[in-house]
């Protein structure tokens, strides 16, 4: 049995223990899954634990850059964005992106061609960011730290980075700050005046199901996607690098259909 978690400032209400162990299950194999919500004070410790004593782990805001010092080295999409959220024998990788853009492919969306509004930089940002891009779409990036807009840009510059954001036309309008969970739950990044100009609205948080940032979009008659999905689908690819197997994105598909027949809330 793998003996895996989730480390982050506060993963209280993370689903990643029963998307985790769902998965594993669903892949023939088994594991416990902890959820280790960490103070920054405290991280260094918590990192050198887990690779000592865990098989695996999953990182989350804000640690996703933090962890990379840890680990011999980084692969594929880990290296690309500079950002880590699934480690296995001190190598990081990182899932987001192609969970993001199988999240997309599932609710219909093809990003080719739009104009994108991502806001937020961070760890999960970077990864979206660059992904859309790669896809074919016209980027637009806000963060209230100029210092992570900044950085993101001179590493990829395949965006346009705004410093001050303004009312204006997208297609969609993709929340990456995790405004609007934990201590800012029914607080939104951006107002109506923003939101009544998109088409469509995307959230990565998953908890709650409705954000502030959805709600007021839903509001204004605008489709809207939660971040459950793409959880759901970025654990799946985590799964099967602890597991050493190819991961298909049918198989992904199908295990999330039966999840949220379990799971329903």
């Amino acid at each position: 049995m793998f003996r895996l978690a989730v480390i982050g400032k506060d993963v209280s209400k993370s689903d990643s223990a029963k998307m985790h162990t769902f998965d594993m299950q669903g892949l023939g194999s088994a594991c416990t899954f902890d959820l280790l919500s960490v103070a920054k004070e405290d991280f260094d410790a918590a990192a050198k634990k887990l690779i000592a004593e865990y098989d695996g782990f999953c990182v989350t805001i804000p640690y996703k850059l933090d962890i990379i010092p840890y680990l011999k080295r980084v692969e594929g999409d880990a290296e690309v964005f500079g950002a880590v959220n699934v480690v296995k024998d001190r190598v990081g990788y990182n899932t987001d992106g192609v969970g993001f853009m199988l999240m997309l492919e599932i609710n219909g969306i093809e990003p080719g061609g739009k104009k994108v509004l991502v806001l937020g930089a961070g760890g999960a940002g970077r990864s979206v960011i660059k992904k859309l891009a790669d896809a074919g779409a016209d980027v637009y990036a806000f963060d209230l730290r100029r210092e992570n807009l900044d950085e993101v840009y001179r590493e990829f510059g395949c965006f346009t980075p705004l410093h001050e954001l303004v009312p204006a036309d997208y297609d969609v309008i993709i929340n990456v700050t995790g405004v609007g969970m934990h201590k800012t739950e029914g607080i939104s990044p951006v107002g109506e005046d923003i939101l009544s100009r998109t088409k469509a609205a995307i959230d990565l948080i998953y908890y709650p199901r409705k954000s502030e940032f959805l709600r007021l979009a839903e509001g204004l008659g605008k489709p809207i996607v939660n971040g459950e999905g793409m959880l759901f689908y970025q654990a799946y690819y985590g799964d099967c690098i602890f597991l050493g197997r190819q991961p298909r994105a049918e198989e992904a598909k199908e295990l999330f259909e039966a999840y949220k027949k379990v799971y329903t809330d």
